[in-house]
């Protein structure tokens, strides 16, 4: 699996949390799979945690999850800068339960589950997005074949077409592949598309201004001519709409067929580097970004 890199997102804090934010990185902190929680964590009066016995000790949480050493948990929390379930903690040795509790340090989400997995994937051409195929066709599926043998059920974050390239998040983690994909949150996605006929200006004011397909109007939030030879072009299309083969279409229907269509980032996740078939694990800064995206 290729190692995480950096897309161009901060991982650092934000610097209006003041000095202690560039006190202890937090490493390990993964956004929590849920945002409700329910059991021993939603328990008890007054603060989070259950009664004497259920659950976890906070600091022991922290510690297990990577934010810091047992000792210095402790003082993240003396110092007021754990939350779990929307509370501030303050009180050495409340219990929570760590599959269910909303745990944040300095406002970023922490989890402790090894078992969530969040990956992006550049989908070769012709590889289906699906994790398997009866047909016995190319698809996603061959290439987590790891991570399904593991047992773990991978959710794609919307669908590529067979023909289409690029950025596919994989994730365990339903709820925020959910959230994603909903068209209330208005997720951002790009797309490289490489067309027929030399495209200019009037293609950008048409495609931003919105275009009439077969199953209603359709609108780019940004589109840039990158360069145009030769009877080609090559067009940069952001949008947020997920429509099948919408952007395929209001190509089409513009005047300039597609001939490659790679899709470059969703959100802050950016392609990148990675070459077709690559799998590498989100980031920190990734993460925290899209879990913020969708309110969780």
């Amino acid at each position: 699996m290729t190692p995480a890199r950096r897309d161009g997102t901060p991982e650092r804090h934000d610097g209006s949390r003041g000095a202690h934010a560039a006190d202890t990185f937090i490493p390990g902190a993964k956004p929590a799979r849920h945002q409700h929680p329910r059991g021993a964590a939603a328990r008890g009066s007054g603060e989070p945690g259950g009664a004497a016995g259920e659950g976890v000790r906070l600091q022991k949480v922290l510690a297990a999850a990577g934010v810091a050493s047992r000792r210095m948990a402790e003082k993240l929390i003396a110092d007021g800068r754990v939350e779990v379930d929307g509370k501030t903690i303050t009180r050495q040795g409340v219990r929570v339960d760590p599959g269910t509790a909303v745990i944040r340090v300095d406002g970023n989400r922490v989890i402790v589950d090894e078992e969530m997995t969040y990956l992006a994937l550049n989908k070769p051409r012709g590889v289906h997005s699906t994790m398997s195929d009866d047909q016995g066709r190319p698809c996603v599926g061959d290439i987590v074949g790891e991570h399904l043998a593991a047992g773990r059920r991978l959710f794609h974050v919307g669908r590529l077409d067979a023909q289409t390239e690029g950025l596919l998040l994989l994730t365990n983690d339903g709820e925020l592949a959910n959230r994603l994909m909903h068209p209330r949150y208005e997720i951002a996605k790009t797309y490289l598309a490489t067309v027929l006929g030399e495209a200019g200006r009037d293609l950008e004011r048409t495609l931003t201004a919105g275009i009439e397909l077969d199953d209603g109007p359709a609108k780019a939030d940004l589109v840039q001519v990158v360069d145009a030879w030769q009877g080609r072009s090559i067009v940069r299309i952001e949008l947020h709409e997920g429509r099948k083969h919408i952007v395929r279409r209001m190509l089409k229907a513009a005047g300039y067929p597609v001939q490659r269509l790679v899709r470059t980032k969703i959100h802050t996740v950016q392609l990148g580097e990675q070459t077709p078939g690559a799998l590498r694990a989100l980031n920190r800064a990734e993460l925290a970004s899209l879990y913020k995206a969708v309110g969780l």
